[in-house]
């Protein structure tokens, strides 16, 4: 049966991105800063068709986390291009022509827009009617297998505040953002009942994975 699984990267104060996302700054002020036990090591660099690249308490957990994955979800801030309409030349997405993907991935938006097949196995599906049925089409895609909840920080709230998220594994970054997009905004006190399954130490973060109930 499949689960859906939030992996993502939080500052020490909340913040999965930082202020004045743009274009330019996807991840926002400071953003960058929360990824960068992530970016020198091997898994990354082959995820980009690069080699070289470090191994160390981090490698497992990426490994972990790509494991079984066979659709993804995302929001339109994510997956980028600004808000409203598409446009005469719609947005193609931060990855190039070959994203690190490699299976289907539904896009939340307000906009439809016909499904983009890129390089390398990945398709972006446009969901305009919401998050349960982005779920229920990405469940079908998955055969079986799991779920990747990517993000941003609004798409992820919604999830977990409906209830639908089933593991949760937190990097949290020795980072303070002050301002951003916040994990958990909005969620009511006791609307999560997690229980902790692995922590690891890792250089410039710690990995921190909860079952949901």
């Amino acid at each position: 049966m499949s689960r859906l699984r939030l992996s993502i990267t939080m500052s020490l104060d909340g913040y999965v991105a930082g202020p004045a996302q743009s274009a330019d700054d996807p991840l926002g002020v400071g953003g960058m800063e929360l990824h960068e036990w992530f970016f020198p090591l091997k898994e990354f660099r082959e995820m980009h068709g690069e080699h070289g690249g470090e191994t160390n308490a981090s490698s497992s957990v990426v490994d972990e986390r790509r494991a079984n994955i066979a659709a993804t979800i995302m929001g339109r801030n994510m997956f980028g291009g600004g808000g409203g309409p598409w446009g005469e030349d719609p947005w193609r997405g931060w990855w190039g022509e070959d994203p690190p993907y490699h299976h289907p991935v539904f896009v939340l938006t307000h906009h439809a827009r016909d499904p983009l097949e890129m390089k390398g196995g990945t398709t972006f599906h446009f969901v305009t009617d919401g998050i349960e049925s982005a779920l229920a089409q990405a469940k079908e895609a998955a055969e079986g297998q799991d779920i990747w909840l990517a993000g941003g920080a609004s798409s992820v709230n919604q999830y977990l505040a409906a209830g639908l998220v089933d593991e949760l594994d937190i990097s949290v970054a020795p980072v303070i953002m002050a301002g951003g997009e916040r994990l958990f905004e909005g969620l009511r006190h006791g609307a999560l009942k997690l229980t902790q399954i692995r922590a690891v130490d890792a250089p410039g973060v710690t990995h921190i994975k909860y079952r949901v109930g």
